[in-house]
């Protein structure tokens, strides 16, 4: 069954423009309000929901319209503020909610904004839940009578406990004392949270990207421009940088040296922390996209890595079916299960950085023995008559030749983009010169 309006990370779009306006959001709060009183049933007392945003100006907007659709259909809200991704999944299961909103597009520019909700238990809902609120959506609102209204109130001190809570992650013997971090907070949810964690665990901080003006999120800053992270890195003559994205779930690290390590190096930095203190790390999970030096690194651990489809949700979904911890993406959205139920671009910092300081050593030096394969892609328009692709034999023989070249130090990918009438055309291996000319061939093949 399609869904009208949830994505693969809930609703997202353009501000003003269907379904990011006022009076959807109202309906939407309203029909999931509805949702969660049916699965509570008859009599139960009021389900309550908290609400976080991101420091797009929209979300003042959009948070009144969310809480007043939750109030009309008799559901009690409790408001966080700004407030980063992870936080709401953490607080919604620490306050015994029945659902956490998030009003945020991400690492998406300001125009941009969206909401995704967590279960009572700080994970992604499933997909039949999302079936359910769009079948809500097409009923006539059930307005509450006012005797059974719900009620709003704020959490003054959310922040404050999302700090406490990304410190307990960090391990109690150790400390960042003697280390200097720019953190840069993509002017997101996380500027006034992010730099506190690491200077309250010793480090010394250097802030960048935390100054919000509900315009700027992600503009020249945080992870998807971790050039001004590489800079200020070398003016301030820091240790490390950390860059974090509008709603800090995801997470790039630069080392002193302007080094900058993607979400494939750090999934394996933390397996190799893991396997030093001895813990049993039975297979990790990528995606598709996972660079094959990783595969190949982990490989010679003795560790199974598994590929996802491109996204959290669908690594998280793996991780779970197959009982595993550890798990991520390139872009640096990271899982690490027993310490959070979803990514956390602060929590997987911290990781990172105890990883380094455990072994008393630089992040540089735990990844000695990965150098990542050169990866080009290639964006193939299609022709409204070639979307029958998968079945080209010619392509298919090229893509078989292509592989039987690489052997087993390489790989090709083709897959079609999700929102454009594109191919994707992915060659990896050790040689540069080689992986173009092998992308090349295929693309020309298309």
């Amino acid at each position: 069954m399609s869904r009208t309006y949830f994505g693969t990370d809930g609703i997202r779009g353009r501000v003003g423009q269907s379904p990011i306006t006022p009076d959807f959001v109202m309906r939407l709060a309203h029909a999931v309000g509805r949702v969660l009183k049916r699965e509570q049933g008859e009599g139960a007392a009021k389900p309550k929901v908290l609400i976080g945003k991101d420091t797009r100006i929209s979300g003042y907007m959009l948070e009144s319209a969310m809480e007043s659709g939750f109030n009309s259909a008799g559901v009690d809200v409790v408001l966080l503020g700004p407030i980063p991704t992870p936080a709401v999944a953490y607080l919604t299961v620490a306050q015994r909610a029945n659902l956490g909103v998030v009003i945020s597009a991400s690492h998406n520019p300001f125009e941009d904004n969206g909401i995704k909700f967590f279960s009572a238990l700080g994970a992604k809902l499933p997909d039949a839940w999302e079936h359910a609120v769009e079948a809500a959506l097409q009923e006539e609102p059930q307005w509450a009578a006012s005797a059974d209204l719900g009620k709003s109130k704020r959490l003054d001190d959310a922040a404050g406990r999302y700090i406490e809570f990304c410190k307990s992650t960090f391990d109690k013997s150790l400390s960042l004392k003697g280390l200097k971090i720019v953190v840069d907070g993509a002017h997101g949810a996380a500027y006034h949270i992010a730099p506190k964690v690491f200077h309250e665990l010793g480090a010394d901080v250097v802030a960048i990207g935390c100054a919000p003006d509900g315009l700027n999120i992600n503009k020249g800053v945080g992870a998807t421009h971790p050039q001004a992270l590489v800079e200020a890195v070398r003016e301030h003559r820091a240790d490390v940088g950390i860059a974090l994205d509008g709603d800090a779930d995801r997470l790039q690290v630069v080392d002193a040296a302007g080094r900058l390590y993607n979400g494939d190096e750090l999934l394996y930095l933390l397996a190799l922390d893991r396997r030093a203190l001895g813990q049993a790390v039975p297979g990790v999970v990528g995606t598709l996209m996972t660079n094959m030096a990783v595969e190949l690194a982990f490989k010679r651990l003795g560790i199974e890595m598994v590929r996802a489809k491109v996204g959290d949700r669908y690594v998280l979904e793996q991780l779970e079916q197959r009982g595993w911890l550890l798990g991520g993406e390139g872009s640096g959205h990271l899982l690490a299960l027993d310490k959070h139920t979803t990514g956390d671009g602060l929590v997987s910092a911290l990781q990172v950085l105890q990883a380094a300081v455990r072994a008393g050593t630089t992040i540089a030096a735990m990844l000695a023995d990965v150098t990542l394969f050169p990866q080009t892609l290639l964006n193939v328009k299609l022709k409204p008559n070639q979307q029958g692709w998968q079945s080209n034999v010619a392509l298919q023989e090229g893509v078989a030749a292509a592989q039987a070249e690489l052997g087993d130090q390489g790989r090709v990918l083709i897959r079609p983009s999700g929102t454009e009438p594109l191919l994707r055309v992915m060659v990896e291996c050790a040689d540069d010169a080689q992986s173009r000319a092998v992308a090349k061939r295929l693309a020309d093949l298309v």
